[in-house]
């Protein structure tokens, strides 16, 4: 999904150090052999290329996966703390690489995640602005469902909740934030999720959908 990212934008712009952006390698994160990429780092002879290459890979897929999920700002911020240290050079570029060499194990791990939470990318969003910390299973059940019936009554179902031009207009605006209100309230668990927290997980929800809505248009 779509998001204006601000943040990451500015990450990008701080990078100091890590201005060789270098091209001529290309990877698929789902197959990358982590090791082997290790073992080819210590042969190396041009060390400060490839974190390089491997970092510029990594900043375009972390944009990417930020695109796609406005939740995942915390991996923004783990990038900016490797930038940081390999710029003030805390560590040996063998042990540069090789938190890069994790990070990029723990983007394959996210990126996979919505397969494990049986979620499309999108429901998978939603899921992520509905959750609350210390869920139980029963009640992460309970919010999957939300984010499924949610994404389906906003893209499918009748009577059509997302007009067109809808959030020109601040009645529709209200009429789309009061739809993502009543299916919530259907879906999420009475007990645990409060009227604060529920209409502050009603709220992230319509800023999602409105902040797509003017994105697209």
């Amino acid at each position: 999904m779509i998001v204006d990212d601000a943040k990451f934008s500015e990450i990008k712009e701080d990078k100091g150090g890590w201005k060789i952006v270098q091209k001529g390698q290309a990877w698929d994160l789902s197959k990358i052999d982590f090791d082997k990429l290790k073992e080819d780092f210590k042969q190396a002879k041009y060390k400060n290329i490839e974190i390089a290459d491997l970092r510029a890979f990594l900043e375009k897929k972390l944009q990417d996966m930020l695109n796609r999920n406005r939740t995942r700002r915390d991996f923004a911020e783990r990038l900016q703390e490797i930038i940081d240290s390999y710029n003030a050079g805390s560590n040996s570029a063998d042990a540069d690489f090789d938190e890069l060499v994790e990070f990029a194990g723990l983007l394959r791990e996210e990126e996979e995640r919505h397969i494990r939470e049986g979620l499309s990318e999108d429901e998978l969003e939603i899921y992520d602005l509905l959750r609350k910390e210390k869920m139980t299973k029963a009640e992460e059940k309970k919010v999957r469902l939300a984010a499924r019936a949610l994404l389906k009554r906003l893209t499918e179902e009748k009577p059509k909740v997302l007009v067109q031009d809808w959030y020109k207009d601040s009645q529709t605006r209200l009429s789309v934030r009061d739809e993502v209100g009543v299916v919530l309230d259907a879906y999420l668990p009475e007990d645990s999720y409060g009227k604060d927290l529920f209409i502050e997980k009603r709220d992230r929800v319509f800023e999602l959908t409105l902040d797509l809505a003017i994105n697209h248009a």
